[in-house]
């Protein structure tokens, strides 16, 4: 992976506009992350191959960090904190952000084709 360059991953985002994609979102600090404090709280969320239109698709951040909102015709998708990414063959777009060690913290990946289990 790659620190996100603004104007080409929003370009490939703008490329899955009105198509129907599928959709992996993940987000952790338990599995993948060590816990300095022991009252620290394990939160996560993750969803893989969710099939999604979305008519906008935005891009924004410091250029140290980004967010990635998804807007459909019924809500938003969106991912905060992603600092990389990556193509994937051809047809998907990985991104993720990583802590200063690192670790894992969110994953947002988007294919015109379903995701391996």
């Amino acid at each position: 992976m790659k620190p996100i360059e603004l104007d080409k991953v929003q370009e490939i985002l703008d490329g899955f506009i009105n198509k129907d994609v599928y959709v992996h979102l993940e987000t952790t600090n338990g599995a993948y992350a060590s816990h300095i404090n022991e009252k620290a709280y394990t939160v996560g969320a993750y969803i893989r191959n969710a099939k999604v239109k979305f008519n906008q698709a935005k891009l924004v951040g410091n250029g140290s960090a980004y967010r990635a909102g998804l807007k459909m015709d019924i809500g938003w998708i969106y991912a905060e904190g992603l600092t990389d990414w990556v193509m994937h063959e051809e047809d998907k777009l990985l991104m993720a952000g990583h802590d200063r060690e690192g670790r894992l913290m969110v994953s947002l990946q988007i294919s015109e084709s379903p995701f391996n289990y």
